[in-house]
């Protein structure tokens, strides 16, 4: 049987009203109440890396993901959810509620820090890795109760130097790998990550809290590695190519009802990224499967089953997870969210040709035409304001509270900290020791997992710089690549993009950029190479 819990008093700050998330009457209400309980609900927000919309069975994948399905299955699936499209960016606005780095954006608060507040036991075990304006306040070690946390990148088999390029820390303090068990040889890490998670699980109780686990995965960003057995699994499985396992996710997609009936599949495209190099040989071009020679086809289906052995292997853990959470007896009042952190990724990060992927001694990356498969029906990748780059799944599954279903309503990552703060029964502070917060730029998103609706955002925001910049304003959005002139579409039409309209509606996309450029003067916003795309005008002009 659970430990009872208590409250933790909360720490001495000004509290003002959660910005247009309206937390004191949602919590009035105790969502919570119809899973049994009058008490707020344990929450675990496992994040994916770099896995695009149709990475995972309930949205279209042949990739096996019994566990994540059977969330989405007895869960809500969301259809409009967006990210910033790059792991830094997406990972700064989930923890502060920010699209950008704004005005006291150096006084902002963090989930963890604000659920601490309510009197929760927090947790984090994963990557960390945030923009440059961050401050230290909102790292893990300042912010969660226990963590295991290394930043940014490490390949997923300890190197054979035993050299980690950013090392793993504990509670703040470096960690070798000799010293962190393994449950099952050898040290992999997707699966070492869940071994601290389930460990961090057992000790919660002992809080007499709530918990909140943040379990942010590195799968599938590269390095392609994944164990052999996994691989086995799926080897030989793409030898029928990019092109048809894309037209078999379509329409796996459209019976799922993951996408618009109208939904067109958009052409394959390659990686036009000009700002992201090297430019190797065909890894960013697209080029039809029936052309390449057989040695070709046999390499890029060991990739393509690398990577899908990976995402395989990641269901497993999160498997591990929730068998946890029934071994606790906290699943009945559990929240437990899933997403990415942008789409499907193209860049060739590889270190060595001669040494196929998988392996520990290998270092390799999946092809353009590989990722495009993964944010099928999308156009472009990570990074791209189009929508294989910020838009991607979501799931959230709450026994008794949650109904099964789609959800077609637009959200953003920007719009989780409210959620939780609504569960914890708390108000985002107006200010910390005198010294203002920046507004949220999300809104609660319990009205929609309680089966009802809420205003769509005024605004959402995406995409990794001005370069790659997206704004959508109700069904409209404009979009950038590669810093040239503004697109404008209709997703309500067009969700894939196909039909460019800023040229037969100039005044449309005007109004358009105006909005934006309005929100970054009401903001206070600094918006990366802004100047770069949008020079200021000269006072003699």
């Amino acid at each position: 049987m659970a430990h009872a819990r208590s409250r933790a008093p909360g720490f001495l700050i000004t509290v003002g009203l959660l910005v247009a998330g309206g937390s004191g009457a949602q919590a009035a209400e105790r969502p919570w109440s119809a899973a049994g309980t009058d008490e707020p609900p344990n929450v675990v927000l496992i994040m994916a890396d770099d896995l695009g919309f149709s990475d995972i069975g309930s949205y279209g994948s042949e990739i096996a993901t019994p566990n994540l399905d059977r969330l989405a299955d007895a869960g809500l699936r969301f259809t409009q959810f967006y990210n910033m499209a790059k792991c830094e960016t997406t990972r700064t606005s989930l923890m502060t509620g920010l699209f950008a780095e704004k005005r006291h954006a150096e006084n902002a608060r963090s989930i963890p820090e604000l659920l601490r507040v309510a009197g929760y036991h927090t947790v984090m075990v994963g990557k960390e890795h945030f923009g440059k304006w961050v401050p230290e306040h909102v790292f893990a070690k300042r912010t969660f109760d226990r963590s295991l946390v290394y930043w940014t990148i490490n390949p997923y088999f300890a190197p054979p130097d035993g050299q980690w390029t950013n090392p793993f820390a504990l509670d703040g303090q470096e960690i070798a790998t000799e010293e962190m068990p393994v449950s099952s040889p050898p040290f992999y890490k997707t699966d070492v990550l869940t071994d601290y998670a389930l460990r961090f699980l057992d000790e919660a109780p002992r809080s007499r809290k709530p918990f909140f686990l943040y379990l942010p995965y590195h799968v599938g960003h590269y390095p392609l590695q994944a164990r052999e057995e996994d691989i086995a699994l799926y080897r030989g499985r793409y030898r029928e190519g990019w092109d048809r396992v894309r037209a078999e996710r379509f329409s796996r997609m459209r019976k799922l009802g993951v996408i618009p009936p109208h939904a067109r599949l958009s052409p394959p495209e390659d990686n036009i990224n000009r700002f992201r190099g090297p430019y190797r040989g065909d890894i960013y071009h697209y080029r039809p499967w029936n052309r390449l020679e057989d040695d070709e086809k046999d390499a890029l289906d060991l990739e393509m089953a690398v990577f899908a052995a990976m995402v395989h292997r990641l269901d497993l853990n999160v498997g591990r997870v929730l068998a946890k959470l029934e071994e606790m007896g906290e699943r009945g009042r559990t929240l437990v969210l899933f997403l990415s952190d942008n789409g499907s990724c193209p860049y060739d990060s590889n270190r060595d040709f001669t040494i196929p992927p998988g392996g520990p001694a290998s270092y390799r990356t999946l092809s353009a035409a590989w990722a495009n498969v993964g944010n099928t029906p999308y156009r472009f990748y990570k990074q791209y304001g189009h929508e294989g780059g910020p838009h991607t799944h979501f799931l959230a599954h709450w026994p008794g509270v949650i109904r099964p279903g789609l959800c077609r309503s637009p959200a953003h990552v920007v719009d989780l900290l409210p959620t939780l703060l609504d569960l914890a029964r708390a108000e985002y502070p107006a200010s910390v020791e005198d010294a203002p917060t920046p507004l949220l730029d999300g809104r609660s998103l319990l009205p929609l997992f309680r089966g009802g609706s809420r205003p769509d955002p005024e605004i959402l925001i995406a995409g990794f710089t001005e370069r790659f910049r997206m704004v959508r304003i109700g069904d409209r959005k404009i979009v950038r690549v590669n810093a040239e002139p503004w697109e404008l579409y209709d997703l309500a039409k067009d969700p894939t993009e196909l039909e460019n309209l800023a040229r037969e509606r100039p005044d449309e996309l005007a109004g358009m950029v105006a909005a934006y450029r309005r929100w970054i003067r009401e903001q206070g916003a600094e918006m990366p190479l802004l100047d770069e795309v949008d020079p200021p005008t000269s006072p003699s002009t």
